[in-house]
């Protein structure tokens, strides 16, 4: 079976997952960590790529951008990765893949479904059983977002920015968002798009990035949710 083409789109943000082979550990310990986020920091600057959350599992990543070019994303994954294993394969003196293969990618409508997005990257330790609240898992970009913390990789979107009048606020309001359950559906939504390379957004999104892309943003099976907007923003 062909490989479906990643469709992103320069100023959309996108979901990227990234798995361990077989679902093994590709972080062993709080160095591998370190080196990974530094190697994001700097690769998210040279290749234009605002992160806006992340999360950093055992065996997988999640990571949420807005590429400022078509290219953007691809570049800074297929040099991430390589840096990365060639890292941890002297560090851990270990030989064989590291990564599952390729990523996978979906690209996130504004507003809720943005937030959704966020939501779900930064609940996963929660979710996993690994902590008890987001602001527990140091490796995460939670405790930017929620509380404040300085980040050299962290970059706001436009819509969190319009969450409060300034920073306090801003994260205030947005740590409201953790009291609301995801749901089983939108969680269930948010993994089919993104192995798919399908869009999570409103009808109306999906139908224009189709139309630009020239495929569908959805798959037949799958009806776009409409959740009502956790703000007013």
């Amino acid at each position: 079976m062909p490989r479906r083409l990643r469709t992103l789109f320069p100023g959309i943000p996108a979901h990227i997952v990234q798995r361990g082979n077989d679902r093994l550990p590709c972080f062993r310990c709080q160095n591998d960590r370190q080196f990974y986020l530094a190697q994001l920091a700097e690769l998210s600057s040279t290749y234009a790529c605002a992160v806006h959350a992340y999360v950093l599992m055992d065996n997988h990543v999640h990571l949420l951008m807005t590429p400022s070019n078509p290219d953007g994303v691809s570049l800074l994954m297929k040099n991430l990765g390589q840096r990365f294993v060639q890292f941890v394969n002297r560090v851990h003196k270990r030989t064989g893949a590291l990564w599952e293969g390729r990523y996978y990618s979906s690209v996130i409508d504004s507003g809720a479904y943005l937030f959704t997005c966020y939501r779900y990257i930064e609940m996963n330790p929660v979710r996993a059983r690994m902590v008890a609240t987001p602001g527990d898992f140091p490796w995460s970009s939670y405790r930017t977002n929620a509380e404040g913390e300085r980040s050299a990789i962290v970059t706001p979107h436009r819509d969190y920015l319009g969450l409060g009048e300034d920073e306090v606020d801003r994260a205030r309001i947005y740590r409201t968002l953790f009291s609301m359950s995801l749901g089983d559906a939108g969680m269930d939504e948010i993994r089919k798009v993104t192995r798919g390379g399908y869009a999570f957004g409103s009808e109306e999104f999906k139908k224009e990035l189709a139309a630009i892309a020239g495929r569908a943003m959805a798959p037949q099976r799958i009806r776009g949710l409409t959740p009502k907007p956790p703000l007013r923003v």
